[in-house]
């Protein structure tokens, strides 16, 4: 008894070999030389006339030969096709994460799409922004995001400040040197906020992710595993059409 994976597995190289047959017919038939033949023979009016000798060519592609090629050729296609199709139908498997059901009896043309959009999931996980590991991280419940705690800083300004190098005299003026000083005005108090995840979360994240990508599968394994019937569809369809 066939199986649906031993079907899909062939499925490809039957749709090749076709796909090149029928291009092939398609390309033969266009070719009008080989289409045509000719006979003929000549004949002098008398005896002494010159003799030559009879020419001809034969007809090389029939068209009703080459459509009963494609037939045949199509045949197997559809019915590898039909095969696949009405197997699809009944093929399901569960999906199985840690022995636990999380879907059961799944299409295996819904697992197949399952585990397309897992793998894109899987990008888009992988590049989730992650809190900065320099930094303290708490749950701010008022903003639902997350904070560090608060740093205080100070704030300066630039005072100006005299110093006397000599002190004045009745004869000199006093010298004196202009610097300026920081002096603190005040306090900055900082606190960051971030909508980032932690990275002990995205790797959660990506355990799940990957489990349930190995689960789909599975599923898509077991589903494949079924027992088909063949189905003989070509040669109705075909037995029709050029019968």
């Amino acid at each position: 008894m066939t199986k649906l994976n031993q079907i899909l597995a062939v499925e490809k190289g039957v749709k090749s070999d076709v796909q090149r047959k029928v291009t092939d017919a398609y390309h033969a038939i266009q070719k009008t030389p080989l289409l045509s033949g000719i006979s003929r023979s000549y004949q002098p009016i008398d005896d002494e006339g010159e003799q030559l000798p009879p020419e001809s060519t034969r007809v090389q592609v029939q068209a009703e030969q080459v459509l009963r090629e494609v037939g045949a050729t199509l045949t197997r296609l559809f019915d590898v096709t039909a095969t696949k199709d009405v197997a699809n139908c009944s093929a399901r498997g569960d999906v199985k994460v840690d022995g636990v059901v999380l879907l059961e009896a799944v299409p295996v043309t819904y697992l197949l799409f399952l585990e397309k959009q897992l793998v894109d999931l899987h990008t888009l996980i992988s590049k989730l922004p992650t809190l900065d590991p320099s930094e303290s991280w708490t749950l701010d419940e008022n903003t639902d995001t997350w904070r560090t705690e608060a740093v205080k800083t100070t704030r300066t300004k630039k005072v100006p400040r005299n110093h006397v190098l000599a002190e004045a005299t009745d004869k000199h003026p006093a010298q004196v040197q202009v610097f300026t000083e920081d002096v603190v005005v005040g306090y900055w108090t900082k606190v960051a906020f971030s909508g980032a995840l932690p990275q002990r979360r995205v790797n959660e994240l990506l355990g799940r992710l990957q489990k349930l990508q190995d689960a789909v599968k599975y599923a898509r394994e077991e589903a494949n595993g079924i027992e088909i019937v063949d189905q003989r569809i070509g040669e109705k369809v075909f037995g029709y059409l050029i019968g």
